[in-house]
C-alpha cells in the first residue's frame, strides 16, 4: 500500500476507542460524473445520444472494475457506516452488528473490548466529528486507506444498570487511519491506527 501507517499513541481501552468512534454525520461525498457525446450515433444497447448512467456498485463488481471516484465515494460511505455501527455497539454492548462493517483483525479487537465493557456493567456514549479523506490504495484496489481528523466532542461512561454517569473523556482531536478492505462484495474496516493530534 502506498499509504504510510500512522504509529499508535500510548493508551488503550474504551477511552481511546471512543475517540475513534464517530457519529454518522451529513458529510456529502462528491463524485465526479461526466459523459461523452455520441455525435448522434445510434447505440444498439438502447441508449441514444449521451452516455448511459453508470451502474451502481454491486456485490459482484470488484473495485478494480469501477472508476476511482465511485470507489472513493463507496469507501467513504462505508467508513461512515462503520463509525455509526461502532458507536451503536458501545451504547448497547452488543457487538453483533459490527460484522457487517468490520473484518479481522479490527472486528475481533472491538468485539473483545465491547464484551469487556459489558462485563464491567458499563456502556459508552460519545459524539465525534469527522473529516475523512482517501489517503491511498493498494495496487489491486482491494484496500483503501482513509485518513480522518476526528474531534471528540463528548465521551461518557455510564452504568448499564442504573444509567448513572460514571466518568468521561475530556475530548481531543487526533488523526486516524482506517484501512477499508473489499471483502464479501462490500467495504469493511479491517485496521484502525491512531496518530498525532490534528
Amino acid at each position: 500500500m502506498s499509504a504510510r501507517l500512522i504509529g499508535l499513541r500510548p493508551g488503550s481501552g474504551p477511552a481511546r476507542r471512543a475517540r475513534l468512534a464517530v457519529a454518522l454525520t451529513a458529510i456529502a461525498a462528491t463524485a465526479s460524473c461526466g459523459g461523452s457525446s455520441s455525435g448522434g450515433a445510434f447505440k444498439p444497447s438502447g441508449t441514444f445520444g449521451g452516455a448511459a448512467a453508470a451502474p451502481a456498485t454491486t456485490a459482484a463488481t470488484p473495485p478494480s472494475a469501477l472508476p476511482t471516484a465511485q470507489v472513493d465515494r463507496d469507501v467513504l460511505q462505508r467508513y461512515r457506516e462503520y463509525q455509526r455501527v461502532y458507536k451503536q455497539v458501545y451504547a448497547t454492548n452488543d457487538p453483533t452488528p459490527l460484522a457487517s462493517v468490520a473484518t479481522d483483525p479490527l472486528l475481533t479487537s472491538i468485539t473483545q473490548d465491547v464484551e469487556e465493557t459489558r462485563s464491567k456493567g458499563e456502556i459508552w456514549r460519545f459524539t465525534n466529528a469527522l473529516n475523512p479523506k482517501i489517503q491511498g490504495r493498494t495496487k489491486d484496489g482491494s484496500q483503501v486507506a482513509v485518513l480522518d481528523c476526528v474531534r471528540t466532542l463528548a465521551a461518557y461512561r455510564y452504568s448499564a444498570k442504573t444509567g448513572k454517569r460514571l466518568g468521561g473523556y475530556e475530548g481531543g482531536t487526533f488523526l486516524y487511519q482506517v484501512i477499508m478492505k473489499f471483502e464479501g462484495g462490500t467495504w469493511k474496516a479491517s485496521k484502525a491506527t491512531q496518530g498525532k493530534e490534528c
